[in-house]
């Protein structure tokens, strides 16, 4: 898949980014008709892309058809996917090889025993939703549908390396580690061979038989790392691993740090942080999900710009190649899972078909973005009904999962249910959505709401556990100004984020806090009387990055505090 560095050198790789035939199925005949044995009907598409940008398909969702031809020597091939919103069914030559549900992680398909020539490659898309789908209906953001990330195909022979995790501690002084990485071996014939890995000068080499068509994971010995300096915002440090069969390689990035919560505060390699941050949609009015990657580094370094240490991925993990960079250039990442609450009912949080889509969504995201040193926190979910008993059963087995899975992160989820939240226990920082001075209350009122709620944590036995402010603003129409600082002025929307950001750095129970939100971003057509243009306006800067007032109050805050 497309990232900021080459993982194979011996691998051969072949991109199929570009041109394929597309079709809408509005009326959902396509199966019956069998167009995974070819479209009776196209026009062209550029993949990546969302099909919502071409002119008449805003608003459609359903199912749409893709499909190209490719060249291929034949032999093992491994299909690869970076997104595809929301379910796919992948077919070569008209047979299924593959199903994937939900829209933001990776996935691939192997075949063996293809022929060399031209075949023909269909995904059926489908990015309806219900009230077992996630994301639900309801959701403040926009339902794009296609293919989103990059597609591409990989030959394979003897054993291969598909993925690859390093689990590491971290000595008392942080000056060495011990580290093991596991492996996800595939072969597609009987083979016995040596997998080597190499880490910081030290290399191990490791025996595996496999037979045909076998899959599994093997762990490495453990090694023991010194002479490395820590992964942190001020020096992100980051050391090539390398991971090679006689016939494969897969190379990756690992950065050594560490962060904690104690004694109510946040500490990253042993020193406390606040984290200065904003929420931010992998999204774009002209692209949709399909975001191109220049854009991405762009964003970074307004955020860097603004004064941010931290971005949170809202609401879905964002691509690898985003967080490749945020690794590069030592930028904190929270990154979680497309459970938007709102629009969940207490039976939907209970429903088995749910449970498990939310709790496979979880395990790719920790498979797949495991080694990336800037994730600190993993987000379970955000503003589900907290409230409710049916939340307590996913909270608590999505927070076992990811303490299980995630590695050094911190787990957490954001609540709009202050007061009468049902799932803190379930979590290591406490996350408040809370938008005083909007749906409700004053900018004046965030003070009573702060000192409210560190009464209720402290009653509930939580004093041990810090508070961030994961989302709070007010919506402002770009190039709207007021003396009276009115309401959807960018006068109004900078005054209060200024109120709130002063409030939250000098409490000691707060350590950190999200702006909702980086930028304006599409949201439900339907939504116009609370959305105006059809868009949530509550970004700093608008969609096409232009900034607002707020985005000036914001930067000089930022910097102000981290001096």
């Amino acid at each position: 898949m497309s990232r900021m560095f080459l993982t194979h050198h011996k691998r051969a790789v072949s991109s199929l980014d570009g041109a394929w035939r597309f079709s809408t199925d509005p009326q959902r005949v396509g199966d019956s008709e069998a167009w995974q044995g070819g479209l009776r009907s196209f026009e062209s598409v550029i993949v990546p892309s969302v099909w919502n940008t071409k002119l008449g398909l805003l608003d459609y969702e359903g199912v749409a058809w893709y499909e190209r031809e490719f060249y291929t020597e034949g032999g093992t091939l491994r299909f690869c996917f970076g997104a595809v919103m929301t379910k796919a069914d992948v077919f070569l030559d008209g047979v299924k090889i593959t199903s994937h549900y939900g829209g933001f992680c990776e996935f691939y398909a192997i075949v063996t025993n293809v022929s060399e020539g031209v075949h023909r490659l269909t995904v059926r898309v489908d990015n309806s939703f219900d009230s077992q789908s996630i994301p639900m209906t309801f959701v403040d953001w926009y339902h794009y549908g296609g293919i989103t990330r990059s597609v591409s195909v990989e030959r394979l022979s003897g054993l291969t390396i598909l993925s690859n995790r390093m689990e590491y501690e971290l000595s008392d002084d942080m000056t060495s580690a011990k580290a093991r990485v596991a492996l996800e071996l595939y072969s597609d014939s009987d083979v016995t061979d040596t997998v080597c890995v190499e880490l910081l000068g030290k290399r191990l080499a490791l025996s595996v038989t496999l037979s045909a068509g076998e899959c599994r994971e093997v762990y490495t010995d453990p090694l023991d790392l010194s002479g490395f300096e820590l992964w942190s915002p001020e020096c992100p440090k980051l050391y090539e691993l390398k991971i090679a069969s006689s016939s494969d390689d897969l190379y990756d990035r690992v950065g050594f740090r560490k962060v904690s919560v104690e004694d109510g505060k946040i500490k990253l390699n042993g020193k406390e942080i606040e984290l200065l941050g904003v929420n931010r949609h992998e999204e774009h009015p002209d692209f949709g999900f399909a975001f191109p990657e220049s854009a991405m580094r762009r964003d970074i370094d307004i955020a860097f710009d603004m004064g941010c240490n931290t971005l949170r991925g809202s609401h879905y993990p964002n691509s690898q190649t985003f967080v490749d960079m945020l690794d590069e250039v030592g930028m904190l990442f929270w990154s979680e899972i497309p459970i938007w609450g709102c629009g969940f009912s207490p039976a939907s949080l209970a429903d088995p078909v749910v449970l498990e889509r939310g709790a496979e969504m979880h395990r790719e995201m920790t498979k797949y973005y495991y080694n990336h040193p800037s994730i600190i926190i993993w987000g379970m979910h955000n503003e589900i009904p907290s409230n409710k008993p049916e939340s307590v059963g996913m909270a608590s087995s999505y927070y076992k999962l990811l303490k299980e899975r995630g590695g050094n992160r911190i787990v957490t989820f954001a609540s709009n249910h202050a007061m009468d939240d049902l799932c803190m226990e379930y979590c290591d920082i406490i996350c408040l959505n809370q938008y005083e001075g909007w749906y409700g209350g004053s900018i004046n009122t965030w003070d009573t709401f702060i000192d409210n709620f560190r009464i209720r944590r402290d009653e509930l036995g939580y004093a041990h556990k810090p508070v961030v402010v994961s989302e709070f603003g007010a919506a402002s129409v770009y190039g709207h100004r007021s003396f009276d600082t009115t309401r959807w002025s960018e006068d109004y929307q900078a005054e209060l984020i200024g109120h709130c950001l002063e409030l939250f750095h000098a409490d000691p129970m707060v350590v950190g806090m999200y702006i909702w939100q980086f930028t304006d971003m599409r949201t439900s057509l339907e939504a116009g009387l609370t959305r105006a243009r059809g868009f949530n306006n509550k970004g700093v800067l608008n969609e096409h990055r232009n900034p607002k007032a707020a985005f000036f109050k914001a930067k000089e805050l930022y910097h102000k505090f981290k001096n």
